[in-house]
């Protein structure tokens, strides 16, 4: 029986939407909530980007977006969706031909606004090209980029303003037979962003593309991110994210989950719950912390660690987690499997204790998910 079937103050609603596919990722209905980044090299450096992709796609991205500037960048294209593991998104701002080149070089999606790419003839270009190529479309308004009318009209960026550019960029494409998108509406001041992404929620069924964007730095970025994305997510609103950060790649990948799996929405590693530490610590949990952090990186198949320093909240908190650790007196602590007390362990040989016992319990999950699997393709 699930938490969520017992305690419903867990559930988050998701909002209901119709489902694309980018690429072989469907985002939206019942799908799971995917995580993108995107790549910061100049994308003609073919070496560096595939690198980039690669590495996104094993700390877990879903989806990887390539910015496509120019020609160099759209050639270059062909070769990176060739090696990349995971979907590519081209990101295409006012170059119609940029947009057509990258849907015959195979990218998954095509970030555009239909309304900035020129004239009626050249959108049906890019969407017939869309069509003929398999390729899904993001409307990506931003708060920073608004068309010059609606500036004029409002004032300033505004909900009303944001809402409007991304209506009367969905009707391009439905008035051209498109209907293979999803629509975002970025702003890097949580409120506007938050109140534009409310405001498109309830106007369309398109799935849709959370971020703050221009977010800041890796930690005042993630916690900007972490506010605006997170309170969408828990009112259901949100079918794919990017957290945007002036940092690497696999740092939004990892936080993006790290969002997700605090709100119960994804699972993916091993999420460890830990004590600040104080005076009363049997060890040194910071330590002892960012060490597993590091060692359990690789370890993909969901799961939760307590490591508690001492007895006050350590036994309650490793009743709720597949593996804990308590710090106790006289230089060792208490394992606990299950929930259960299982043994003592010395504090220094605890960390590569740890690490065996998480790498035991994910070949025991992993075991067990693939004869679940084989039963029900026998069925």
């Amino acid at each position: 029986m699930s938490l969520n079937h017992v305690r419903p103050w867990r559930n988050v609603y998701r909002r209901k939407s119709r489902q694309i596919m980018v690429g072989n990722v469907p985002v939206g209905g019942d799908a799971p909530i995917s995580v993108q980044t995107m790549t910061n090299t100049l994308t003609h450096d073919v070496k560096a980007t595939i690198a980039q992709v690669q590495a996104a796609a094993a700390a877990g991205a879903d989806i990887v977006r390539v910015s496509v500037p120019d020609e160099e960048s759209s050639r270059a294209l062909k070769e990176i969706v060739a090696e990349s593991p995971v979907p590519i998104v081209a990101d295409i701002h006012f170059h119609y031909k940029r947009a057509i080149e990258s849907a015959m070089a195979g990218a998954a999606c095509l970030r555009i606004n239909p309304g900035n790419i020129g004239d009626e003839s050249r959108v049906k270009e890019v969407i017939r090209a869309a069509k003929d190529h398999g390729c899904s479309i993001r409307v990506g308004v931003n708060a920073g980029s608004l068309e010059r009318h609606l500036l004029e009209k409002y004032a300033e960026p505004c909900p009303e303003a944001m809402l409007e550019s991304a209506m009367d960029h969905i009707k391009i494409l439905e008035d051209n037979d498109f209907h293979e998108f999803k629509i975002s509406v970025k702003a890097s001041d949580v409120f506007l962003a938050a109140a534009a992404y409310q405001a498109i929620a309830d106007a369309t069924d398109a799935p849709i593309h959370l971020g703050i964007t221009e977010a800041g730095g890796l930690v005042s970025g993630t916690v900007k991110s972490a506010i605006g994305l997170g309170n969408l997510l828990w009112m259901g609103i949100g079918d794919t994210l990017r957290v945007s950060l002036s940092a690497d790649p696999v740092e939004e990948v990892k936080i993006g989950y790290e969002i997700l799996k605090s709100l119960g929405l994804r699972h993916r590693g091993v999420t460890i719950i830990s004590c600040p530490s104080c005076a009363r610590q049997g060890f040194d949990v910071i330590k002892t912390v960012a060490a597993l952090e590091e060692r359990l990186a690789h370890v993909t198949t969901s799961m939760s660690l307590s490591i508690i320093g001492c007895v006050v909240n350590g036994p309650g908190e490793a009743l709720m987690t597949d593996i804990g650790f308590t710090g106790g007196g006289a230089g060792n602590g208490m394992v606990y499997l299950a929930g259960k007390q299982s043994h003592r362990m010395s504090n220094d040989q605890m960390i590569d204790h740890i690490v065996e016992q998480v790498e035991a319990k994910a070949a025991v999950i992993e075991a067990e998910k693939a004869a679940a699997e084989a039963v029900e393709a026998a069925e």
